[in-house]
């Protein structure tokens, strides 16, 4: 049996869910996969596999060797990329996670020029606010604005993020521009972003010279999805703390209105986070460099 093709082929039934599937990604004939599979349930003298004519399932053995073997055939195939191509060519899948908007306004408009330098990488990009399993969900890393507060993960520094004071001109006519930000605790609305799972808001704190001012304010909506924050504060529900580049374009057509300009807010760092027994491998080296140029791009 070759073991490692046999375990190629495990995973890519369990990822896919179909024989065939894997046999087209493998580029062999159906049942050479099925014998992969049957030669390492064998081997293993487990059933890794629930079969009907509908669906292929993982049995309780598949799903755990899957959880282990998964991980190590990764940094198997990292080995063997790292040694073939080292850096002038780095392949394979990548698995990263980043937030909504991040990834729809600034990552994913700038990923042509990746594509460009590195055809040969695959990249799997979760999209989502909410805290990922690094370990479990198999990603090699999240980007992510503000502290991490997990201290048993790796955080790199690649930018800033910093945040604007805004609101859609409806708003305003109805409630006023405010000149100051205690305004905003009386005749004002604020839309609110709190976090997933925590349920913490996220604070707001605006700084002018040796002045400094906490808004808490009225709210109507808090919402824990980036999009969703934007989208309200264009529907004119209320006062919006948001990241400049989720704002800027709305500023510049008109649909957003900046508020308090001398004030300003700490800006946030933006760190790509991995675990610390993760081994870099080259495929994810390009691609934090990468994120940092554009965030140098994008602070410019």
């Amino acid at each position: 049996m070759d073991y490692y093709l046999a375990v190629k082929a495990f995973i890519g039934v369990a990822d896919t869910g179909s024989f065939s599937r894997t046999a087209a990604h493998l580029d062999l004939p159906r049942n050479a996969v099925t014998k992969l599979v049957q030669s390492l349930e064998a081997h293993l003298k487990v059933r890794l596999f629930h079969r009907t004519t509908r669906r292929v399932a993982l049995t309780s053995d598949g799903s755990a060797y899957y959880e282990r073997i998964a991980r190590v055939f990764d940094a198997w195939q990292e080995a063997a990329a790292d040694l073939a191509a080292a850096h002038a060519a780095p392949r394979g899948r990548l698995r990263v996670d980043m937030g909504t908007t991040m990834a729809s306004l600034l990552v994913i408009p700038a990923l042509p020029e990746f594509q460009a330098r590195y055809p040969e990488l695959q990249l799997d990009l979760g999209i989502g606010d909410r805290t990922v399993d690094l370990v479990h969900e198999r990603v090699d890393c999240v980007v992510r604005g503000g502290r991490i507060a997990d201290e048993s993960l790796i955080a790199r520094p690649i930018g800033d993020m910093h945040f604007v004071t805004c609101a859609s001109p409806a708003y305003l006519a109805r409630h006023g521009t405010p000149a100051h930000p205690a305004d905003l605790e009386d005749g004002h609305l604020l839309v609110r972003y709190f976090f997933a799972g925590s349920g913490r808001r996220m604070p707001i704190v605006l700084r002018r010279g040796d002045e400094q001012a906490t808004v808490t304010g009225r709210q109507f909506l808090a919402v824990n999805d980036s999009n969703a924050y934007l989208a309200a504060g264009l529907a004119g529900l209320g006062v919006l703390h948001t990241p400049a580049f989720m704002a800027e374009p709305h500023i510049a057509s008109g649909q957003l209105v900046r508020l308090l300009p001398a004030w300003s807010a700490e800006p946030h760092p933006i760190s790509i986070v991995y675990l610390p027994n993760r081994h870099l491998s080259a495929r994810v080296r390009v691609f934090v460099d990468w994120m940092a140029e554009l965030f140098a791009r994008q602070a410019r």
